[in-house]
């Protein structure tokens, strides 16, 4: 990388002026069979360096509930440091650097994962409880192709040229915003943390970027070799901590250009109000959701009931685009609920280091209440536990719920209206092509919904009607880094991945030449 000139300037520009914290340590963990290590500082100018503060806080397994390791816990002076460190990067070159250069760091960051691989996933396990199979067939490989896929379009991100006007040539660029705030959530914190970077680091912008406080582990390691790679300092810095800290002081921060997020509803409103009552900096959400799944009677069943089942089961339903209404169709509701209801209470809960398990447990105490409670809340209204319906027996200090499906359900319950987050599923039925639609239509949320006909156009007049970002047909619950995602209604706005994420990251200016014209007297 040294052959770009660039780099030099850059790293002695960022080194100056700011004040640091001594550096902090790394810690090995116990992983499945692996011993893994990683770094607990907070990373900014390539350093990992202890909290200003001196704060730390605890990270907890999910499959015991026990403290694995302390982190340094970032505040709002943390940040203050990290701001000036990507300002100071950005300003110094990076986002008038050869995007070549920058193709080829992201593209050096993918073969960085690659080696580690193992490590990386274990990590991912052990943060979150994903089973193998889910980390290493779906996030993995998901971060891993996002990079590349954004290193490819490093240097394709142009602008338009027009002489169409009368004696005048005009042109756009495509220009890099600036100092971007990014905000994941605890669900997929690996993919989520390559879906910020990629296409701010692609585009010319500098980076910083929170953590969940639940699942920080995944980002510090690969912010380790963000480092290895050659990113220069201060083009990425990550704070762990808390919402109400540094998340706030991210959002309200007057030389944050950008905020991107992704998480509740709740929180997206909050980011919209600190985004109007600072420097109007532009912000794109990603929020809930609760997703419709529509079955029509002339499917073919057990591929159905498989789709509908990782519709829910996928990452233990902690996912926004959850198939969590599921909509059957009068003429094989019966049959469809026998099927489902036992594929569902097959799934295997348990240590998801095991590789038979197909389940792990939910990721936090806090969800894990909050899923109880719902389904509570659903025996209470009336609806019916086919399956399911309590946490595991024998699991005492892990997070582990059995998969709940539960009919007899009514539009206005709240296991119905509300997003659940966990693997928590409501069958109801339909008559009619018209009034399934009204059905999934009837929520505030908009990210994703699914269709399972043998009947294309029905297919295609049915995803035409729904109102969801992102809809399936005889499938469920597959994104890929190429395709825009992204919600309607109260599910967010901006798109991530594919070529639109792009948009999300640049502004437009246009130039016009005079060719000609005369003054207007």
């Amino acid at each position: 990388m040294s052959s770009f000139p660039a780099t030099r300037a850059l790293r002695a520009t960022v080194s100056r002026g700011l004040r640091f914290a001594s550096t902090a340590s790394s810690a090995t963990l116990k992983a499945g069979r692996r011993e893994v290590s990683v770094p607990t500082g907070i990373f900014i100018n390539n350093e990992f360096r202890t909290s200003i503060g001196d704060n730390k806080f605890g990270v907890v397994s999910p499959a015991t509930g026990q403290e694995v390791l302390q982190i340094e816990e970032g505040r709002e002076e943390d940040v203050n440091e990290a701001v000036s460190a990507a300002r100071a990067a950005f300003k110094s070159q990076w986002a008038k650097s050869d995007p070549v250069w920058r193709g080829a760091l992201l593209n050096r960051l993918a073969e960085l994962m690659e080696r580690d691989r193992e490590d990386i996933i274990a990590l991912e396990m052990l943060d979150t409880g994903k089973t193998y199979k889910q980390a290493s067939t779906g996030d993995f490989p998901g971060a891993v192709g996002t990079l590349k896929y954004y290193a490819g379009w490093a240097d394709k991100v142009v602008g338009l040229t027009s002489f169409n006007i009368p004696k005048t040539f005009a042109y756009t660029r495509r220009e890099p915003i600036g100092v971007c705030g990014q905000i994941i959530p605890w669900n997929f914190p690996l993919l989520m943390f390559i879906w910020k970077i990629a296409p701010a680091l692609a585009t010319g912008n500098t980076v910083v970027i929170k953590s969940a406080e639940a699942t920080p582990l995944g980002a510090l390691k690969c912010c380790e070799l963000i480092k290895e790679a050659g990113f220069p300092p201060g083009v990425i810095n990550l704070v762990s901590g808390f919402g109400n800290t540094v998340g706030n002081a991210i959002t309200n921060h007057m030389d944050v250009d950008k905020v991107a997020f992704t998480g509740s509803t709740a929180t997206g409103r909050r980011i919209l109000q600190a985004s109007a009552s600072s420097n109007l900096k532009k912000v794109t959400l990603e929020l809930g959701g609760k997703g419709p799944n529509i079955i029509f009677p002339d499917v073919d069943m057990d591929k159905t009931v498989d789709w509908a089942a990782w519709g829910i089961n996928m990452n233990a339903g902690q996912t926004c685009h959850a198939g969590t209404r599921i909509y059957v169709h009068d003429d094989v509701y019966d049959a469809f609920v026998d099927a489902f209801a036992k594929r569902m209470s097959s799934l295997k809960v348990g240590d998801n280091f095991d590789s038979s398990v197909d389940q792990g447990p939910q990721n936090n105490k806090l969800q894990y209440d909050k899923i109880l409670q719902y389904i509570e809340s659903g025996k209470q209204e009336g609806a019916t536990v086919k399956t399911g319906g309590k946490k595991v027996e024998g699991t005492d200090g892990g997070y582990f719920i059995e998969p709940t499906v539960f009919t007899n359900v009514k539009p206005d319950m709240k296991i119905m209206r509300e997003e659940i987050f966990g693997p928590v599923v409501c069958v109801s039925r339909f008559s009619s092509e018209s009034e399934v639609i009204a059905l999934a239509n009837d929520t505030s949320y908009g990210l994703a919904a699914a269709v399972h006909t043998k009947d294309y156009e029905r297919a295609v007049r049915v995803t035409n009607a729904l109102q969801s970002g992102t809809t399936w047909v005889n499938m469920y619950n597959f994104v890929h880094w190429s395709i825009p995602f992204g919600g309607y209604k109260e599910s967010g706005f901006g798109r991530e991945c594919g070529e639109a994420a792009l948009e999300n990251y640049t502004e437009v200016k246009a130039v016009y030449f005079n060719m000609g014209m005369e003054a207007p007297k």
